[in-house]
């Protein structure tokens, strides 16, 4: 996930119910989805890596700036940690975080990374043998020049992370000015073996074609782009970042994918979010948004399915696409994991489609337009 935007700081083959073995590819031939039995993996872009088809956003993890309602307490830490172990547990193993949540950069209390790190330090003491994909992130700071600052950001990284390398790096945003020098860091990670696979976050078309022929031109593939998509957040399709993706063979990893709880049917106008949130999903928002959210309702009681699975399966059925839900707890995580191993309709794709054009997409962040 991307910082997001508050008043003071930056705050085609699936129609079956039931399919045992499916083999899907996305426009590119780089870049294939293959599902087999109980395998739920795809690879990302043309890399070699493979993580679970829905990862989990650890950016709410020692927030004080936007999440946790301003706060961090032993209690929060538990809750993160159950929800870890959660995930693992029911066979989701990516994790996205950056360097910027919980940081003081961003006003937090504990730094995501440091908590993600020891969560898999404490799992691997228990259960050496479990495999986690851990994906973390550049913040592309006016004052960070050259590529040497991408290779050392990346160390810090790893220092709080306690690990010797992760699977997936990631240019956080778009910088002011150097971009092609972070490019070349990123270049030069894979390289030197501190990544397995480098993309990119918040990146509109013309910058994503870009970074992919310079990655390309070291020969090293672009793996995937990070970008806000949701069913009520579809800016990708329209601006080309999701048709780029697909042409590119880079995989889209979608953050906010349930609109940060807007569409899990929790909130409704009389009972909107609280803090910074209920400043973007607004009572009058909220309402508007009725119809849609009593349809997610509707088409998972068919499925026995919470609205939150609906909504992330309609993502997955979008093809090319890895939704990186935010878990606070093991129940959140649970339900995560209940997204994926079904299919909706093409029908009922096109019907949420349908109603969700209805209403209109909050702010996104602003440096998707750079």
């Amino acid at each position: 996930m991307a910082l997001q935007v508050t008043g003071a700081s930056f705050s085609l083959l699936k129609n079956s119910r039931n399919r045992s073995s499916i083999i899907r590819g996305v426009a590119s031939e780089e870049s294939v989805t293959i599902q087999t039995g109980g395998e739920d993996k795809v690879k990302l872009g043309g890399s070699d890596l493979k993580v679970t088809k829905l990862g989990i956003g650890a950016w709410s993890w020692g927030d004080t700036s936007y999440w946790n309602n301003f706060e961090w307490d032993d209690r929060k830490l538990k809750a993160a940690k159950t929800a870890f172990d959660a995930s693992v547990d029911s066979g989701i193993t990516f994790f996205d975080t950056a360097e910027v949540y919980g940081s003081k950069f961003s006003f937090g209390a504990v730094n995501s990374e440091t908590l993600l790190g020891r969560f898999i330090k404490e799992r691997k003491q228990k259960d050496p043998g479990v495999e986690v994909a851990v994906a973390t992130k550049f913040a592309a700071l006016p004052w960070r020049l050259g590529r040497g600052s991408v290779i050392s950001a990346l160390k810090d990284s790893l220092d709080r992370l306690n690990l010797s390398s992760v699977e997936l790096y990631q240019l956080h945003w778009p910088g002011l000015w150097g971009n092609e020098d972070y490019i070349n860091g990123l270049a030069d990670a894979v390289e030197q073996g501190l990544v397995k696979a480098v993309g990119v976050s918040n990146y509109s078309e013309k910058r994503l074609r870009a970074a992919y022929k310079q990655l390309k031109s070291r020969g090293i593939p672009l793996a995937s782009n990070q970008v806000n998509y949701s069913l009520i957040y579809r800016i990708p399709e329209d601006n080309g970042v999701k048709a780029t993706c697909d042409e590119l063979g880079i995989t889209l990893i979608a953050y906010s994918p349930i609109a940060q709880g807007a569409l899990t049917g929790k909130y409704t106008p009389a009972n909107p979010p609280t803090g910074p949130r209920g400043r973007i999903y607004t009572p009058e928002f909220l309402t508007e948004l009725q119809p849609l959210v009593n349809r997610i309702k509707d088409i998972g009681q068919s499925y026995n399915k919470t609205p939150t699975q609906v909504v992330l399966n309609w993502l997955v059925s979008q093809e090319n696409v890895v939704p990186i839900p935010g878990a606070k707890n093991a129940e959140q995580a649970k339900e995560f994991a209940g997204a994926i191993g079904w299919e909706l309709t093409n029908d009922e794709i096109a019907d949420l489609r349908s109603l969700a054009s209805k209403t209109k997409p909050v702010m996104g962040f602003p440096v998707e337009k750079l």
